[in-house]
C-alpha cells in the first residue's frame, strides 16, 4: 500500500539521485590528477590541517581580539580544499543510495557512522570546555571563541566521511576513466 508521504519520499530520492548523477557528469573530468588515492590523501591531510589551524585561531580569539580576521583566511582555505576533496573523491560521502553500488553504499554508511561519532565526541569536548570555562573564567570573548570551537567540531565531523572515503578508496581502473 502506497501512502502519499512515501510517494513524496520516493520521488524526492529519485530527484536526488538524478541531480547527483547530473552533477557527477559535469564534475567527473575536473581535477583529473587529484583523483588518485595518494593525491586524495594529501587533500584529506590538508583539510585536517586547516581544521587544526581554525581551531588554533578559535582558541586565539579568546585572548586576541583580532584573531577572527585570520578566521576568514582559514575559512577560505578550508572551503577550497574541501571542495577539491569532494570533487576528487566523487562526492561519494553525500551520494544517494541510487547512485552507488552495494559496496559503495556499505563504505559510505560505515564512514558516515564514524563521522557521527567524531561529531558527537568533538562537540561534547567543546561544550564541556565551555561549561568549565564559563564557571570561573571571565572573558567577554568566551561565547565567540566557544562558538568557533563548536563550529570547528561540527565541520570536522561533517568532513570525516569524505576524508575517510578519500583515504580508503583505491584508485579506479584506467578503463573506468
Amino acid at each position: 500500500m502506497t501512502t502519499p508521504d512515501s510517494n513524496i519520499l520516493t520521488r524526492y530520492q529519485d530527484y536526488r539521485t538524478r541531480r547527483f548523477l547530473e552533477n557527477d557528469a559535469k564534475t567527473r573530468h575536473m581535477l583529473p590528477k587529484w583523483r588518485t588515492q595518494k593525491r586524495r590523501r594529501i587533500l584529506a591531510v590538508a583539510v585536517i590541517s586547516t581544521l587544526v589551524a581554525l581551531l588554533a585561531i578559535a582558541v586565539a580569539s579568546l585572548f586576541w581580539k583580532w584573531a577572527p580576521i585570520l578566521w576568514v583566511a582559514g575559512t577560505v582555505a578550508f572551503l577550497v580544499l574541501w571542495t577539491m576533496l569532494q570533487t576528487a573523491s566523487g562526492r561519494h560521502s553525500d551520494a544517494p543510495v541510487g547512485a552507488l553500488d552495494e559496496w559503495e553504499v556499505q563504505q559510505r554508511n560505515e564512514a558516515r557512522s564514524i563521522g557521527l561519532t567524531v561529531t558527537q565526541g568533538l562537540v561534547m569536548v567543546s561544550v564541556f570546555t565551555l561549561i568549565i570555562l564559563a564557571t570561573g573564567y571571565e572573558n567577554e570573548r568566551l561565547a565567540y571563541a566557544g562558538a568557533l570551537w563548536t563550529l570547528v567540531s561540527l565541520m570536522a565531523g561533517i568532513c570525516s566521511p569524505a576524508m575517510i572515503l578519500a583515504w580508503i578508496t583505491p584508485d579506479l581502473d584506467p578503463e573506468d576513466l
